[in-house]
């Protein structure tokens, strides 16, 4: 099935894409139905996304903080010509481990 060939390709790799999330999501939780976890998931990303957008903060206890920080213009070079070009202020999603995470990724 294709759970199972997801999971061993996340194991091979080291990644885990949205599909392979929900893949295990289902299969750990097999009272709900594959689509409805996606549905969960996709739920949770776009309400994140949306209030990154708004500027708001997303903090989610034991596993870290999204945020939103502005990058300030900047001087960076063209990579085919070498030649100088004006970078435009941009915000950027930055992400904040929380402890919990930390912890465990350490021991």
């Amino acid at each position: 099935m294709f759970g199972a060939r997801a999971l061993l390709a996340q194991r091979e790799t080291g990644v885990m894409t949205k599909s392979e999330l929900i893949a295990k999501l289902a299969e750990q939780n097999s009272h709900l139905y594959q689509r409805d976890v996606e549905r969960i998931v996709s739920t949770i990303f776009d309400e994140i996304t949306s209030a990154l957008a708004r500027g708001d903060r997303v903090e989610l206890r034991g596993f870290g903080a999204f945020s939103v920080k502005e990058r300030g213009s900047r001087v960076g070079r063209n990579p085919r010509t070498g030649e100088a070009v004006q970078v435009e202020s941009k915000y950027i999603p930055y992400f904040k481990t929380g402890k919990q995470l930390r912890d465990k990724l350490n021991n």
